[in-house]
């Protein structure tokens, strides 16, 4: 019998009606009383409160207090579910693979789209697929959503109501949950040999720029003193325009007042590809930080990881482009 604990952070799965619409609620203990354990018997579940806020009010260091409840807690249990609000349990999932190295146990994020409460609520089927996952033998950060299961760097929520909000960006779905049935979608992922290592320095310093033709260049001197990491989402495969409105120059003042500049693109498929135009080209120059093909949750939370690491723009090119091996998440 496995023995799994869940992690309560709040978000709409414990939601109830306030005076000014919904808000978390429920603790840990009410949440895990609307589970039916008939429908899975061979685990015993235990469960904790860390926290009971929206998912809109989480910050880095509420994904720092979730990564150091599981290391906390990783001898006695052997899978980990967590529930959160959807709004940002992407950009949490994407952190918690980063920060909880080496797992060899599953770590299993979920949530819902309407309370548990709730007559047609879909929070009951998540939670229960997400223990069904944390039962198995493997090792990682995963979401588990509409009977989905992602990588946890591979997230995006793209829907606002629907059941199946999450889907997997530029990698493969790890699985498929069907009542009690598990179907991997190629091989099961391994888990590691190696010891759990909590790495959990972070620098919140870090911001996301949406590029809009019109984009003024006189922002950049306005975001310089007050971030350490820029992640400029450009268009397409991830040209800065220099004509007009040149904003070539501000990003090289970036870098060289030593802040991290990395270069996405505002498409959630396929990812960036600076060599292939001269609007891209002019920029490739060997500071900038390509994002592959990455999705905007991964690339914040890669990168306040990377800089609560080292302020050398070197370093951080380095780990941030480091070639995905998703059975250690790097």
């Amino acid at each position: 019998m496995k023995k799994l604990l869940l992690l309560a952070t709040g978000g709409t799965i414990t939601a109830i009606q306030g005076e000014e619409g919904l808000a978390p609620g429920m603790d840990a203990e009410e949440l895990v009383g609307f589970l039916q354990k008939k429908d899975h018997p061979n685990y015993q579940l235990e469960s904790k409160l860390l926290m009971n806020i929206d998912s809109t009010n989480m910050q880095p260091e509420s994904w720092v207090e979730i990564a150091k409840a599981v290391y906390d807690n990783y001898a006695d249990y052997d899978g980990f579910v967590i529930t959160h609000g959807t709004d940002t349990m992407a950009y949490t999932s994407s952190a918690l693979s980063y920060m909880l190295q080496n797992l060899s146990k599953p770590v299993v994020i979920t949530g819902s789209q309407i309370p548990i409460n709730y007559k047609k609520t879909d929070a009951k089927k998540n939670v229960m697929d997400a223990i069904r996952f944390a039962c198995e033998d493997t090792g990682g950060v995963f979401l588990v959503f509409d009977g989905r299961v992602i990588r946890g760097t591979r997230a995006v929520k793209i829907r606002t109501k629907s059941y199946d909000a999450f889907e997997s960006i530029n990698h493969p779905y790890v699985a498929y949950i069907n009542d009690s049935e598990i179907k991997y979608v190629n091989s099961k992922p391994g888990k590691s040999t190696k010891k759990l290592k909590l790495d959990a320095s972070l620098c919140p310093d870090v911001f996301l720029l949406k590029l809009l033709p019109g984009t003024k260049p006189e922002l950049f001197s306005h975001l310089k003193p007050l971030y350490k990491g820029i992640i400029i989402e450009s268009f397409g495969n991830g040209g800065i325009p220099f004509q007009g409105r040149d904003l070539l120059p501000e990003v090289r003042e970036l870098i060289s007042a030593g802040v991290a500049v990395v270069i996405s693109t505002q498409c959630l498929e396929e990812g960036e590809d600076l060599n292939l135009y001269e609007v891209g080209r002019k920029v490739a120059q060997d500071r900038i930080i390509l994002s592959g093909d990455m999705n905007s949750e991964a690339i914040v939370a890669k990168l306040m990881w990377a800089l609560g690491k080292t302020s050398d723009l070197d370093e951080v090119k380095k780990i941030m482009e480091k070639p995905v091996n998703h059975d250690t998440t790097l």
